[in-house]
C-alpha cells in the first residue's frame, strides 16, 4: 500500500508530545486521512501539485529540443516487440524533426555486431543517415547509455547550448533507452520519452522501463501528441 508521509511544521513553543503527533500523520494516496489532525488533504495535495507545475509542465519548442534516436539497428529489428511499429514511428519522428529544423542525434551499439541504423527510420533512407554521419551526429558505442564522452561534447557546443529538452526513442526500452534517460535527467535535461517509439524484446520489460523513467522525472508522450505540441510552437 502506498502512503504519503506528511511532516507538519510546528511552532517552537509546542510540547514534544504535540510535535511528535504532528510529525507522523499518514495519508493514503486515495485521499483518505488517517489522522483527525489533518482536515484538508485536497488542499495539501493541490499545493504540492502546483509547486511541481510551476517548476515545469513539460512544454517543448523546436528551438529548445533535440531528438535522440537510440540503437534502432538491423540486427535488433526482427527481435523487438512491435519492431516494425518502432521503425515506422522513428521515420515519423525524424521527418518531423527535418520539417521543424530540430537536430537528430543517433547512436549505434557495437555496429560491427549489430549492424547499422535501419535506413527505414528516415524518409530518405540511407541518404539521411549519411548526412547525419557527415554532420558528426551518429555515435558508435559499447556502453549501454547513449551518453558517451563524444556525444556529451557535442551537446555542450554552442549549437546545442539552448536545447534543454530531449525527445528520446529507440531500443531497448529497459536497457539503453532507460540508461540514456537517467543520464540525461542527471545532467538537468528535460526528457520526453516517446511511448510508441520505444520497445524491448519482452513487453513486460518495456512497461516497467516506462514506469521507471516516468517515476524518475521523464515525461511520457506519443509521437502524435509531440507533433501537435511542436507544431503549435512553430
Amino acid at each position: 500500500m502506498n502512503y504519503l508521509y506528511y511532516l507538519s511544521c510546528t511552532n517552537t513553543d509546542t510540547t514534544n508530545t504535540k510535535s511528535s503527533a504532528l510529525n507522523h500523520h499518514i495519508i493514503h494516496r486515495s485521499g483518505s486521512v488517517y489522522s483527525p489532525l489533518l482536515r484538508n488533504t485536497n488542499t495539501i495535495m493541490s499545493a504540492a501539485a502546483s509547486r511541481v507545475a510551476c517548476a515545469s509542465v513539460g512544454k517543448i519548442t523546436p528551438k529548445t529540443t533535440t531528438f535522440f534516436l537510440c540503437d534502432i539497428q538491423e540486427r535488433f529489428r526482427p527481435l523487438m516487440h512491435n519492431g516494425e511499429t518502432i521503425v515506422t514511428t522513428a521515420q515519423y519522428l525524424t521527418s518531423m524533426a527535418s520539417e521543424l529544423s530540430i537536430p537528430v542525434i543517433a547512436s549505434q551499439q557495437y555496429t560491427k555486431v549489430f549492424g547499422p541504423t535501419v535506413a527505414d527510420c528516415f524518409a530518405n533512407g540511407q541518404k539521411d543517415i549519411d548526412n547525419l554521419v557527415a554532420q558528426g551526429r551518429v555515435f558508435e558505442k559499447k556502453k549501454f547509455s547513449m551518453m558517451t564522452d563524444e556525444l556529451k561534447a557535442l551537446i555542450a557546443t554552442d549549437d546545442f547550448k539552448d536545447r534543454s529538452s530531449v525527445v528520446l526513442f529507440g531500443i531497448e526500452a529497459h536497457v539503453c533507452v532507460q540508461q540514456t534517460c537517467l543520464d540525461l535527467l542527471e545532467m538537468g535535461k528535460e526528457v520526453h520519452v516517446v511511448s510508441d517509439g520505444v520497445s524491448s524484446q519482452q513487453p513486460f520489460d518495456r512497461e516497467i522501463a516506462l514506469q521507471r523513467m516516468a517515476h524518475s522525472g521523464a515525461y511520457l508522450t506519443t509521437a502524435q501528441s509531440l507533433a501537435f505540441m511542436l507544431m503549435q510552437c512553430k
